[in-house]
């Protein structure tokens, strides 16, 4: 991933609605969920809700895809994969670190 799409997917994230979005899109999964249904979840106003997919969807975090009359939005996780395994590619000095659980490393 380049540097100039980890600031911009960061940039995106770094607003706690655009995060409650974003994770609440990444629960859903690959069914994903409509702004109505996000709206409702996470109680915030249609129109603001549009501005922050707008800015999520910019950040290429998230997809769309029209249905009808209905927009599904979901949480992009190959971009995701991509932005956590850049942030953590020299983590513990290249070494093998602890599992998942963990919490802190072993190096």
């Amino acid at each position: 991933m380049q540097e100039v799409n980890v600031i911009r997917s960061l940039s995106a994230l770094a607003h706690e609605a655009r995060l409650r979005v974003f994770r609440a899109l990444v629960v859903a999964g690959a069914e994903g969920l409509t702004p109505s249904a996000l709206a409702e979840q996470l109680g915030i106003a249609p129109n603001a809700l549009s501005f922050h997919l707008k800015e999520l969807f910019h950040a290429d975090l998230v997809s769309q895809e029209r249905h009808g009359r209905n927009v599904l939005y979901r949480a992009a996780f190959p971009v995701m994969n991509d932005l956590l395994a850049y942030l953590t590619e020299n983590c513990c000095q290249g070494a093998v670190c602890l599992d998942a659980t963990a919490t802190s490393c072993d190096c």
